[in-house]
C-alpha cells in the first residue's frame, strides 16, 4: 500500500493528538480543580466496554472528534443531548445553534450539568467543558457565540447522546 506524504502527515497528526491528549489529561488530573471522585465512577477497564472507541477516546482522553463527522451536528429536532457516558442531561435543543465550526454548538448548558476547567493543552488556554455527573470531558466553551450570553459551548457530538422531545420539531 503507497501512501501519500499529506496522508501519513494528516494520521500522524490524529494520532499524536489523540495519545498528546490522553498524556496531558492524565497530567492535569491532580490540578483540575474539578472534583477527583465524581457521583458516577468505574474503573477504565468499565469505561471501555460500556463506551464506544470513539466515545472513550472522546470522553475519557480528551480527544476531538473531526469537525462535521457527528450526526449531532445536524440534529434539528426538539430535545435533550445527554452525556453518552452517564445519561446525565446536558443541553436542551433551544440552546442549540449552527456555529459553522463542524461541532454540535450551544449557547448554555442545562442548570447543574457541567462543570469546566482551564485546559492549557496545544499552548493554548481554553476553558474545557466537563460532565458534572462523571467527568467525561465534552468540549470547550468560548466567548464567541450568540445571545442572550455570548458564549458557544462547542461539543463532541460523540460525547452525547439525543433523545427526542414527544412531538418532536423545534
Amino acid at each position: 500500500m503507497t501512501c501519500s506524504r499529506r496522508t501519513f502527515f494528516s494520521l500522524f497528526g490524529a494520532a499524536s493528538l489523540f495519545g498528546g491528549t490522553a498524556l496531558w489529561r492524565t497530567a492535569q488530573a491532580a490540578d483540575s480543580g474539578a472534583p477527583t471522585a465524581y457521583e458516577v465512577n468505574y474503573s477504565d477497564a468499565e469505561w471501555r466496554k460500556r463506551l464506544t472507541r470513539s466515545q472513550y477516546l472522546v470522553l475519557r482522553e480528551a480527544g476531538t472528534e473531526r469537525p462535521f463527522s457527528s450526526p449531532l451536528n445536524d440534529e434539528h429536532r426538539a430535545g435533550t443531548f445527554a452525556c453518552a457516558g452517564c445519561k446525565q442531561a446536558l443541553f436542551s435543543s433551544k440552546t442549540k445553534f449552527d456555529s459553522g465550526t463542524g461541532w454540535p454548538s450551544f449557547w448554555q448548558p442545562l442548570d447543574h450539568a457541567v462543570l469546566t476547567r482551564t485546559d492549557t493543552s496545544l499552548d493554548m488556554t481554553r476553558d474545557e467543558v466537563l460532565c458534572r455527573r462523571c467527568g467525561g470531558h465534552l468540549g470547550h466553551v468560548f466567548d464567541d457565540g450568540p445571545k442572550p450570553t455570548g458564549l458557544r459551548y462547542c461539543m463532541n457530538g460523540f460525547a452525547m447522546t439525543f433523545t427526542p422531545a414527544a412531538g418532536g420539531v423545534s
